[in-house]
């Protein structure tokens, strides 16, 4: 006589709950697939794609006072900053760039990276090339 540790009901009952086990595990690694780089991305993978970019050369101080620490007042600065910049250079523009906007008092570097993802800025006129031929 043979003397089994599970019995023919235990190894089938184990066997279902392997079964369910794996079906479960493998369920939730189907709906949840994400993976997380690390270390973290410092723009989110559709930040290129947002549709809403600000440019601070147009904008109100209300719309630029929602962007990351960016405040009322400062939004206000940066409205003045920009209206002052207009009457002593007509015709330009105030903020070619990102980093134009360290002119305005309080923001610094780390301000203008939280801010980068949402700000948009005309693009460089490049100059007008003439292609002559050999005289």
């Amino acid at each position: 006589m043979k003397l089994s540790l599970w019995t023919i009901s235990q190894r089938r009952a184990l066997v279902i709950l392997c079964i369910a086990l794996s079906s479960y595990i493998g369920v939730r690694f189907a709906l949840n697939r994400r993976h997380v780089p690390d270390p973290q991305p410092i723009a989110g993978e559709l930040a290129s794609q947002l549709q809403d970019k600000i440019d601070p050369n147009t904008a109100d101080a209300a719309t630029l006072g929602v962007l990351p620490l960016i405040g009322e007042k400062r939004a206000a600065d940066m409205v003045a900053y920009r209206d002052k910049f207009l009457q002593a250079h007509p015709g330009e523009i105030a903020f070619k760039r990102l980093e134009d906007l360290r002119n305005i008092k309080g923001i610094g570097p780390s301000t203008i990276a939280q801010m980068s993802p949402y700000l948009m800025f005309p693009a460089p006129a490049t100059p007008a090339t003439t292609n002559r031929s050999a005289e």
